[in-house]
């Protein structure tokens, strides 16, 4: 598990070509020291295994359905990608939960600055299958950023940006149009869950989802 504070940029050094997956390479000065093979990492949002590692740098296979259903589909050598280990189990939760399971690619619009102030306005064009999840004050993970909501107009997302996340993730290195990971709040889904099956035994009641801890 995840909480989407990205605890470093990492740059991709080389993609290759291995049957009908890809390997990855990225460049890191601190996250593959904490590594040993077959870890966990988030990678702009996905849940990789760690491979090959080396004092700066460390590989992940990313089969087809990872290459197309997510923004890696955008990679080229040199982008820039955010890193974050696994939470600790003593560790501090500093974003809200984050699985490294990308549920839509949304699109960026535009990472603009606010006037007359030193942060910004990101918007991101949000697919419905991650809209309908996403509300107002809420968290969302945006390339593996944990995010919270600003604005929502059907399907745009408005996030404000504070200058700390534009410097120490790759949100500076995108451009409009690019592909973004996108995950949504995973309580939200187990909300709707809980909300269809009660609503084909009878009416989910406020009692019924403090009961449950809610």
């Amino acid at each position: 598990m995840f909480t989407g504070i990205v605890e470093e940029v990492g740059r991709i050094t080389r993609i290759e070509l291995r049957g009908e997956n890809r390997r990855i390479t990225i460049a890191a000065k601190h996250t593959p020291k904490e590594l040993a093979p077959g870890n966990s990492v988030a990678v702009s949002g996905v849940c990789l295994t760690a491979l090959d590692i080396k004092p700066d740098s460390f590989c992940a296979d990313l089969a087809p359905e990872t290459w197309v259903r997510t923004s890696f589909s955008r990679l080229r050598e040199g982008a820039l990608v955010n890193l974050e280990l696994p939470m600790k189990a003593d560790g501090r939760f500093g974003g809200h939960i984050v699985q490294g399971h990308v549920d839509a690619v949304g699109k960026l619009i535009s990472l603009e600055r606010i006037e007359n102030s030193d942060n910004w306005w990101l918007h991101i064009e949000i697919p419905e299958e991650v809209e309908k999840y996403t509300v107002f004050k809420g968290s969302i993970s945006i390339e593996g950023i944990s995010l919270t909501v600003a604005r929502l107009d059907r399907s745009r997302c408005t996030i404000a940006i504070i200058p700390h996340t534009v410097e120490k993730t790759n949100l500076h290195s995108l451009k409009p149009g690019d592909p973004v990971n996108l995950e949504a709040d995973l309580i939200a889904k187990y909300v709707e869950k809980m909300m269809q099956r009660e609503s084909q035994q009878g009416a989910l009641t406020i009692e019924d989802l403090v009961e449950q801890g809610f």
